[in-house]
Order: C-alpha cells, then structure tokens, then sequence
C-alpha cells in the first residue's frame, strides 16, 4: 500500500509528464490498431476467398505470432532507428496475425447452407458478402481486434526501449533505478488500458453475436 501510496504520490507531483506519457501511449497504442484494422482485415478476407492459398498464408502468419515484441522492435531498430515511427510499425505488425487469422476463420466458417440460401434470394455476391456473411462472422473478427488491441497496449510498453516513450518509461526507469514506485506509475495504467480496452471489446463482441436458435 506504501509503495502505491508514493506511485499516486509521484503522479499528483509531476501531472504533466505522466499525462504526456499516458498521451503517447495511447496515440501509439490507437494509430497502430487502426493501421493494422487498414491492412489486415482486408487482407484476412481476401485470404478466407483463396482455399489453396489461405490454409498456407494462415500458417505463415501463425508462425509470426511467436516472434516475441520485443524481437520485433529491436529487429527494426537498425533499419528506423529509435523513436514514434519504428514503434508504430512494430506494433502494426504484431496486432497483424490475431486480424487476419479471426478475420478468415470467422468468414470461412459461415454455413455454406445459409450463403446458399442468400443466393437463391436473388443475393449478388457482394450483398451476400455485406448482409450474410461479413455480419454473422463479426464475433470472431471482434474477437481478433480484442486480442489485437490489448496485445498492441501491453507491448507498447516496450517502445520506450527504442526511444517511443509513452508510459514504458515509467518501467524502464523503474526497472533500471530499482525504484518500484516509477514501475508501479507504468504498469498499472497499462494493466488498466488493457483490462478496459479487453472489457469493452468483450462487449461489442456479446453485442454483435446472434442470438442462440
């Protein structure tokens, strides 16, 4: 208790760099998720259209997942240098696997029977795409972004290793003075943006599923 004491303590007495913080972090966190929403999702449809090439492009990007973020930023350290940009493609990049992976499970995995039917509706293939299919796959697209978005939160932490800032500093610094009152300034608004951001996707998720039969 003493030491969250000193960590509110410590924000009360030096409210502007905290807020800039907390600004970069999230400007890192929401400009990567949009980028990656940009790319990815798209890029997941077309995959779940191709039968032969999708299962391979599914398990490449499956195998991006297990690149830690940390190697991912330090990777394009050499090529960007440090700083907001080179963290924003890191961050890009990784929210890019969970998107594309729910976005062609979620479309694949439709009833046939049911893009049948639109069909036979008088449906073209677009209208069947925007009225059928892209609406009963939206739980698990939703379900990507969440994982997307509080993967982008908790490893936009580590930006600040490569000169980003954001709220990884409060970290680091914590970490290198071994002062755990500049850790606890860090990680627990990061802790609580991904605990948020996980709440309210959840959410829409519910929000978006149908109805049981």
């Amino acid at each position: 208790m003493d030491l969250l004491r000193d960590a509110l303590q410590y924000v009360r007495d030096d409210p502007d760099r905290f807020r800039e913080a907390l600004g970069v972090h999230l400007r890192l966190s929401l400009t990567s998720l949009l980028l990656a929403l940009f790319i990815f999702v798209p890029l997941g449809i077309l995959v779940s259209r191709s039968r032969r090439l999708g299962p391979m492009l599914v398990g490449a990007v499956a195998a991006v997942r297990v690149v830690p973020s940390l190697a991912v930023l330090f990777l394009l350290f050499p090529i960007m240098g440090p700083g907001f940009e080179p963290a924003l493609v890191a961050l890009t990049v990784l929210a890019g696997p969970p998107l594309v992976i729910n976005t062609d499970a979620g479309l694949r995995n439709v009833d046939p029977a049911i893009l049948e039917n639109a069909r036979g509706l008088g449906m073209n293939p677009f209208q069947v795409f925007a009225r059928v299919q892209l609406p009963l796959a939206l739980p698990v697209v939703v379900a990507g972004v969440r994982t997307a978005t509080v993967e982008i939160i908790a490893s936009a932490a580590l930006a600040a290793l490569i000169g980003a800032g954001g709220l990884g500093t409060f970290i680091s610094s914590g970490l290198t003075l071994v002062d755990y009152r500049l850790l606890l300034v860090g990680a627990i608004p990061v802790t609580l943006l991904a605990l948020l951001a996980e709440t309210a996707l959840g959410g829409i998720e519910r929000l978006v599923t149908p109805p049981a039969a």
